[in-house]
């Protein structure tokens, strides 16, 4: 059995996530912004006999990751998925940015997996992975245009993940970026190429398969290096 933190808990392939560690047993922390408004995670707690406790975090807020995270208690975390973000403005901003959505769209997709690393830091320990959803949209691959806030953020969030591997490869932690791909959710839409189910399981089977000699590094959902 594995404890399991999970921010952005509510819906898409984080709440997916939820289910598939409760169908394994694990004992997940499903961390929400507005648990009241979390009718489907609330459900499925309602029903895991404890084994999926519900606790609010909004990542974009310091004093709230610091309650949510000791409101999980203080048992070890084997495994930490940073999920929670959003997507600024849809669309080219070359001509109108707007750049107090820039800055939230930073904190939140930068600073808020940060901030929820910091506060279950003394409970990650040897083998324990943090796997922060990153996106293809951040990498110098991707070929379109717009989106330049999610895109720089992302960006950051790669090499933010990076430089936290080297900081905690002496504690024996993993900690790695994963583009979740392509995924019928509310910002991919319904033509997308993947189910939440398909990326949610890819996801998991990249994290429990993840070795020391992974961490740093910006992958796919089915376990594929991702180039930066």
């Amino acid at each position: 059995m594995a404890n399991v933190a999970i921010t952005g808990a509510g819906r898409g392939i984080a709440l997916e996530l939820v289910k598939q560690h409760l169908a394994k047993g694990d004992q997940v922390f499903a961390l929400v912004r507005n648990p009241a408004g979390a009718d489907a995670l609330n459900a499925l707690a309602a029903g895991s006999d404890g084994k999926v406790t519900v606790h609010a975090m909004d990542v974009a807020d310091d004093a709230s990751v610091k309650d949510g995270a000791a409101d999980t208690g203080d048992a070890p975390i084997d495994i930490l998925y940073n999920v929670a973000g959003v997507p600024g403005q849809v669309g080219p901003e070359i001509e109108s940015a707007d750049f107090a959505e820039w800055s939230e769209v930073f904190n939140i997709n930068i600073n808020g997996p940060m901030r929820t690393f910091q506060a279950f830091l003394p409970r990650l320990g040897k083998g324990s992975r943090v796997v922060t959803f990153g996106s293809q949209v951040g990498a110098s691959t991707w070929p379109y245009p717009g989106y330049e806030a999610y895109a720089a953020s992302k960006a950051a969030v790669h090499q933010l993940m990076h430089a936290v591997a080297l900081g905690v490869a002496d504690r024996g932690i993993i900690a790695i970026s994963v583009h979740p791909g392509w995924v019928k959710t509310d910002m991919g839409g319904p033509d997308a190429e993947l189910t939440v189910e398909e990326s949610a399981t890819g996801i998991r089977t990249l994290t429990e398969g993840l070795t020391q000699d992974m961490s740093g590094g910006f992958y796919k959902w089915n376990g594929e290096v991702h180039p930066r």
